[in-house]
């Protein structure tokens, strides 16, 4: 089932996300319906509270890339209650996008390799490095789970200048290809 996913202003963007347990509801159920979300919406990561849930999930499906990039072929992956334990001080300057803000594009600077703590959807724990986009997309969908997003991290002076842009985004006075939630 394809999932709305709540635009920039919702408030379940900006609370404290909480730890879920293997007893976590229809988990199984949700994870299909937030990747068959992301696909819908041609994006490369989702976190759970742009889909109204106030939990420590995020997945990535960097299977769109694959055309320009073959290693991520088959690339998707959950991360239950992770935790980014250690970020390189080597940074990258790159443009970002987000599901939750869409039309707005702006350069953010990223850690280039993040380590990270996280459960699988079986609730494997793994602790590992990622580098380049996947760390990149990580460290954004991570910051979701923060109540960050990532024109948070943008010049003040480019906010300024965006400001109009965000509150159409808050209105809900965009296009978007895939279903939205917006305040009224």
């Amino acid at each position: 089932m394809i999932l709305p996913i709540y635009l920039y202003g919702q408030a379940v963007l900006r609370k404290e996300t909480e730890e879920i347990t293997t007893d976590y509801p229809n988990l199984p159920q949700l994870l299909e319906n937030m990747y068959e979300t992301l696909v819908k919406s041609e994006g490369v990561g989702l976190a759970a509270p742009q889909v109204g849930l106030a939990i420590r999930l995020f997945i990535l499906d960097l299977r769109p890339l694959a055309d320009e990039e073959p290693q991520y072929k088959d690339y998707t992956k959950t991360f239950i209650n992770p935790e980014i334990i250690e970020y390189s001080d080597e940074t990258d300057t790159s443009e970002e996008g987000c599901l939750s803000i869409p039309g707005i594009h702006e350069s953010v600077a990223r850690s280039k390799k993040v380590l990270i703590n996280y459960l699988d959807e079986n609730f494997v724990e793994h602790e590992e490095w990622f580098e380049g986009f996947p760390a990149r997309a990580i460290q954004h969908e991570y910051d979701h789970l923060e109540q960050k997003m990532f024109v948070d991290r943008i010049n003040p002076i480019r906010k300024q200048l965006i400001k109009a842009k965000l509150s159409n985004v808050i209105k809900g006075r965009v296009y978007c290809d895939y279903k939205t939630k917006a305040q009224r």
